[in-house]
């Protein structure tokens, strides 16, 4: 883990490397398109422990989607010993440069919630994924309108990766299920794009319930629509809706 003051250097360097992400939100171009608008917080559940990988490409895929750069990405010492380090290789895969990320793992629950206020509240930051496995307690209303509060006022994407946990009530603008789907192969049978299957749990102001198959396109650094039939990227080692951006959350008194 790094000196509080090395890594707020590393950020800085960073964020000098990119510009910050757009407010755009989810569109609809191409007929689908996952883009999750910035400067909102947005939960993705991985259901199981064995869909993490498949919640780690979503995260990622929606940083990258927008533009949302550098990623501060915030794990537990539980989810290092659960479903092992990152994958580097699969990140880069994505389309990630490993300059515009930093991995930081804390003790527990209670100290990611913490450091992902902080990090929520970065201007120089483009993205923030906390990621908890289980229950992730202390994960309520007052924390989530908080993470939700500190990335309207700083315009940073706040992602809450949650792996095998229950649904809890939240601050959320949008809530999602994630499992990983067959991908199509490509030449002389190689792994072809990692395909994930996506409902949308809660959508603030709107609909909710709609399902998904979208595979990740590299080249265009975005998710398309994925016909039914593969191999997925790992992301994990050793083991986003059509319509404006929801109306922000005020703070009272």
């Amino acid at each position: 883990m790094e000196e509080p003051f090395a890594l707020i250097d590393r950020l800085r360097r960073a964020a000098a490397l990119v510009a910050p992400g757009d407010d755009g939100g989810m569109e609809s171009g191409r007929g689908f398109e996952v883009r999750l608008a910035v400067a909102q917080l947005h939960e993705i559940h991985a259901l199981s422990e064995g869909e993490a990988a498949s919640g780690a490409g979503l995260a990622l895929g929606c940083a990258l989607t927008v533009g949302a750069r550098p990623i501060l990405w915030l794990r537990t010492e539980a989810a290092e010993r659960q479903g092992g380090r990152l994958h580097g290789l699969g990140l880069v895969a994505m389309g990630l440069d490993p300059a515009e990320l930093v991995v930081v793992v804390v003790a527990d629950d209670a100290a990611l919630l913490r450091a992902a206020a902080d990090g929520a509240r970065c201007p120089g930051l483009g993205t923030v994924i906390a990621e908890g496995w289980g229950a992730m307690r202390g994960l309520d209303l007052t924390a989530s309108r908080r993470l939700m509060l500190a990335a309207e006022a700083s315009g940073v994407l706040m992602l809450v990766l949650r792996v095998g946990g229950q649904v809890v009530p939240s601050a959320a603008a949008t809530r999602w299920s994630v499992a990983s789907a067959p991908s199509r192969a490509l030449a002389a049978e190689a792994p072809g794009a990692p395909a994930y299957d996506l409902e949308l749990l809660r959508r603030r102001g709107g609909p909710a319930g709609a399902r998904w198959r979208v595979e990740w396109n590299r080249d265009t650094q975005s998710f398309d629509p994925a016909p039914l039939s593969g191999a997925r990227l790992p992301l994990v080692a050793d083991r986003a809706v059509a319509g404006p951006a929801p109306a922000p959350v005020r703070g009272a008194g």
